[in-house]
């Protein structure tokens, strides 16, 4: 069952970035981000409400850390998403396993062993591989901006982590992180004026980027809660796959073997890092 979670949270995670790609050509990238924090408020304010759920919690703090760090990992992947192709941009913000390893190396001082540095220089090399084929000169940026998202996003997930063992339930985390993304995102969008018209077609579009975004990190949390670490993780890549597919039918998007081969190196490299992550925690070595 916890396998059909993170199998689910995979299909709506790559449903919302197909509408994101989608909605980037009517859209700016303030209004995407500002309405899919938005949306999700509404649908999670909702539905608090109606259980009459307590939103009281010691935690504050990680919520806000975790808040913001998501919030900017978000605004640089809607934009990566936006100039490069799907499958590309969903890698690159997928390299955050290896980020948070050199995290937790770098700043929290935790041992490091061999085997996690061979993992590290394997994603790496997976990106190189990655990008170098299938980016002509007008696409770096959106690969520094997926890169980005993939950086900022392991800090995210280390407060996700952090929170779940503090016992936070999944829907106050995700709630907090949508009222976050919806504050910072509201300044950002009134100051990218003028604002587009909204059809819709736009409407549907917002609508999917919101209730697609909210449904998946609930799925992906319970999924994270309830199963294990490590098979939850594999199956978290499936996103890569479903976005390659939607990138497709609906861009005609096609990556060359090199960089398939890159997309393999950073899948495997980051299990492998979260493996290695997952057998310090179990040895009491990660505090």
């Amino acid at each position: 069952m916890q396998s059909l979670w993170m199998v689910a949270a995979s299909v709506l995670f790559a449903c919302m970035g197909a509408c994101v790609k989608l909605g980037a050509a009517q859209f700016s990238a303030a209004e995407l981000v500002f309405w899919r924090g938005f949306i999700a408020t509404v649908l999670l304010g909702a539905y608090i409400a109606m259980r009459r759920l307590p939103l009281a919690t010691p935690h504050a703090r990680t919520h806000v850390v975790r808040g913001i760090s998501g919030f900017v990992a978000l605004v640089l992947y809607f934009y990566a998403i936006s100039l490069i192709p799907l499958a590309t941009a969903v890698t690159l913000n997928y390299t955050s396993p290896l980020f948070l390893a050199l995290l937790l190396v770098l700043w929290f001082k935790q041992p490091a062993s061999a085997g996690l540095y061979i993992a590290l220089g394997g994603g790496f090399v997976g990106v190189t591989l990655l990008l170098q084929p299938t980016l002509v000169h007008d696409q770096w940026l959106g690969a520094l901006l997926g890169l980005g998202s993939g950086i900022i996003s392991s800090i995210a997930y280390f407060n996700v982590k952090q929170l779940g063992e503090l016992g936070e339930p999944e829907w106050r985390t995700v709630f907090y992180f949508s009222v976050l993304s919806t504050i910072c995102g509201l300044p950002w969008m009134l100051a990218n004026q003028p604002f587009h018209a909204i059809d819709l077609r736009g409407w549907l579009l917002l609508a999917g980027v919101g209730s697609f975004g909210v449904l998946a990190q609930l799925c992906m949390t319970s999924a994270y809660k309830r199963g294990r670490t490590l098979a939850t993780a594999s199956l978290a890549y499936t996103t890569v796959v479903f976005s390659s597919v939607l990138g497709v039918f609906l861009w005609d998007e096609t990556l060359p073997w090199m960089a398939w081969l890159g997309i393999v190196l950073i899948v495997i490299s980051g299990l492998f890092a979260q493996f290695i992550g997952q057998q310090y925690r179990s040895a009491g070595r990660i505090r």
